[in-house]
């Protein structure tokens, strides 16, 4: 784990930045990797955000040095560094792990069930779940059991619906889509046979 206190020199921007450095006959070898994480993703981050080694020390309060060692897999993060370094990216703590797990893509089968008077097939993954919906004219859903802390957004395919959140009533044509917090009170109703793709997006958690 990783000591930030240990270090005791501040590191220049020429000796932070990899692409900056030059190589040397000197320069220690690549420490073999012994857990199932690559944190070199916080380069990727930073760099695709457009920030500095410099920036994310400024605002997560982790050193440049540590920093630096960790996107070079030279350091694993405690769990209140990933927390705090998350944060500086917008992100938690566990998403930024899931990024850092040795895997480029995620893999997983849909599932079928029926809910009121639709017919859905689900595929669920860590950040988000997919709902492919449909249902004949007069069909009606109201799903309490996946409504979360979530951000939802549905997309008429096919056909129309009615759509009840809380008070207010939506009229959603084929191509139109709406956004909404899952929280709120809502439902779905079938003006002639259609099919709605529904998707829970989680919203960034603080850890």
């Amino acid at each position: 784990m990783i000591d930030q206190t240990s270090t005791t020199k501040a590191m220049g921007p020429e000796e932070i930045e990899d692409e900056a450095a030059p190589e040397t006959a000197e320069a220690p070898p690549k420490r073999e990797k012994t857990h199932p994480y690559d944190f070199s993703i916080l380069r990727n981050l930073r760099k695709a955000q457009g920030f500095t080694i410099a920036d994310i020390a400024q605002a997560s309060g982790i050193s440049t040095a540590v920093i630096s060692r960790i996107e070079r897999n030279q350091a694993i993060p405690e769990l209140d560094t990933l927390s705090r370094l998350g944060k500086a990216f917008g992100i938690s703590a566990t998403d930024l792990l899931g990024l850092a797990e040795f895997r480029t893509a995620q893999i997983t089968a849909s599932q079928h069930y029926v809910s009121g008077g639709f017919q859905f097939q689900h595929i669920n993954f860590m950040n988000i779940q997919c709902f492919l919906g449909s249902a004949l004219a007069g069909g009606t859903v109201n799903r309490p059991e996946v409504h979360h802390n979530d951000h939802e957004i549905c997309w008429v395919l096919q056909g129309s619906i009615e759509m009840v959140l809380n008070e207010e009533r939506h009229v959603l044509k084929e191509g139109d889509a709406i956004q909404f917090d899952a929280v709120l009170s809502h439902s779905y109703r079938a003006l002639s046979d259609c099919r709605i793709l529904t998707l829970h997006i989680r919203k960034g958690k603080q850890i």
